[in-house]
């Protein structure tokens, strides 16, 4: 069955970075769209990143843009995600997501993982 498992999150100070990854199971991973989205307390999912199935394209919110890079390593199934310059407002929940092509929209992912906590204060 497909599986997506995210780990890395954590606490981290104003500034500082961390690396998510999302391990992937259950399916061809390189046939398939990969995404972040992330999702904090009180509000709606929002987009992060979105990577081609084979790594020749990515995208960015413009939230997250030029702090965040989104990679993948289709010979160990897996999806990063390095965040760097990290701000108080990227505190939420991050989750990886499949999809068949680029969507930004948490109804064009068919599967996603349970997400993992990151935390972003002082």
């Amino acid at each position: 069955q497909v599986q997506l498992v995210e780990s890395g999150g954590g606490l981290v100070q104003p500034g500082g970075s961390l690396r998510l990854s999302c391990a992937a199971s259950g399916f061809t991973f390189s046939s398939y769209y990969m995404n972040w989205f992330r999702q904090a307390p009180g509000k709606g999912p929002e987009w992060v990143s979105c990577i081609h199935p084979i790594g020749s394209s990515t995208s960015y919110a413009d939230s997250v843009k030029g702090r965040f890079t989104i990679s993948r390593d289709n010979a160990k199934n897996t999806l990063y995600l390095q965040m760097n310059s990290l701000k108080p407002e990227d505190t939420a929940r991050y989750y990886c997501a499949r999809s068949l092509r680029f969507a930004t929209e948490l109804n064009e992912y068919d599967y996603w993982g349970q997400g993992t906590q990151v935390t972003v204060s002082s």
